[in-house]
């Protein structure tokens, strides 16, 4: 990793960590988010991905709209260090869905 990319992941972490405590404050269900990146396509391969606790509560999310403003936050959150995004960028996600697909192993279901 060249020593840019390295700061930007830094910046990225950084910002996405602020976000999430802003989310567990706001949010029952929601337990953490994470991102993937090929800092050779940055920055259109960043993904972001939210990671809920069941799909009940990712329903209630989408039929409130809340989703919308969760990426709103993230994209303006990431925008003020210089970092675009595009809302489809951000994945919605939950841990049952994981245990369900993936046998709960989260590598091998980010990959």
């Amino acid at each position: 990793m060249k020593k840019t990319d390295k700061k930007i992941e830094k910046q990225i972490i950084q910002t996405l960590t602020e976000v999430c405590d802003r989310l567990l404050e706001l949010y029952p269900g929601f337990e953490w988010l994470t991102h993937t990146v090929n800092f050779n396509a940055f920055p259109t391969s960043l993904k972001v991905v939210c990671i809920f606790e069941n799909d009940a509560q990712l329903t209630d999310l989408v039929l409130n709209k809340e989703d919308v403003y969760i990426q709103n936050l993230i994209i303006h959150q990431l925008q003020q260090q210089g970092i675009k995004l595009q809302t489809k960028q951000i994945v919605f996600d939950s841990e049952t869905r994981c245990e369900a697909q993936h046998n709960g192993k989260w590598a091998k279901r980010l990959k």
